[in-house]
């Protein structure tokens, strides 16, 4: 099977052309591709489909662990360089049909290739019946107690569950033992992505997160305009910052029609061929 691997603020996936067919099963196949051992090694599998609902591609996400994301931020971007630098589809504006709906992205061009691409996310959505959360109305800063500890919580939708928690500290955070603790939390029913973050400056944040389904990733787009909109509601940032992760920034701007857009890079970094 050929494939190739892209990264975004070096949250990493695994594409694969699969608009006429897929060798097996992609959730039973994704955790042994995600494999940084046995396998290519990425945080996620996204498979090129044809569209089925008036866009120009359709793009279906699994996890490392092979469950199914509606949507992601970094892996919409780096789609978008993989079809266009591959003369594949070179439509610009593009538009994505993913689990999260139809996503309309835009190529900045360096060279004749793909360097940095903008992504309209939609509207964030704050009703906790449907980010889904055990709670009826908005989650803005609600306690939470998890593990024994309490924390106070924002929770959205950019797509895919999100819940933010401000902190002072985020880099000494034990993220491998309370990630989970929050990701499997029965407040959150289809489990949730965390989002830890520290505003700096009315223009800044700084994020960590771990992602259901892969653990602690370099970035989350998806998770980097949680927080972006998170800190806007509360007041401790403008709508449009930039925010940094530990594999780089993104700039997310949102906007006065309520649509939050996100920018950042794409980069290939290698393509081959594997058995399956």
């Amino acid at each position: 099977m050929r494939f190739a691997k892209l990264q975004g603020t070096a949250n990493d996936f695994v594409y694969v052309d699969a608009r006429e067919g897929f060798p097996g099963d992609p959730a039973a196949l994704a955790p042994r591709l995600c494999d940084r051992r046995r396998g290519i090694g990425a945080d996620g599998v996204i498979l090129l489909l044809p569209p089925a609902d008036g866009g120009d591609c359709r793009m279906v996400i699994y996890n490392a662990d092979g469950s199914r994301a509606e949507m992601c931020g970094n892996g919409i971007r780096g789609l978008a360089k993989f079809v266009h630098d591959r003369g594949l589809i070179r439509t610009n504006p593009l538009r994505i049909e993913t689990d999260a709906g139809v996503k309309t992205v835009e190529a900045e061009l360096a060279g004749g290739r793909v360097a940095r691409v903008t992504v309209d996310m939609g509207r964030p959505v704050w009703d906790g019946r449907q980010i889904p959360v055990d709670a009826d109305g908005e989650v803005i800063e609600r306690p939470l107690e998890v593990a024994g500890r309490a924390y106070r919580v924002t929770c959205v939708s950019m797509g895919n569950p999100h819940c933010v928690v401000f902190a002072e500290d985020v880099a000494a955070l034990p993220l491998a033992d309370i990630g989970p603790r929050f990701e499997h939390h029965p407040f959150f029913p289809r489990r949730v992505n965390t989002e830890f973050v520290r505003a700096t400056a009315r223009d800044r944040l700084v994020m960590r997160v771990w992602e259901r389904g892969a653990g602690e990733t370099f970035a989350c787009g998806t998770g980097a305009c949680a927080a972006a909109v998170a800190a806007a509601r509360t007041e401790r940032t403008d709508r449009r910052v930039t925010v940094a992760l530990p594999g780089g920034e993104l700039e997310i701007d949102w906007r006065a029609d309520d649509h939050v857009y996100m920018t950042g890079d794409a980069v290939e970094v290698f393509e081959g061929r594997i058995e399956v």
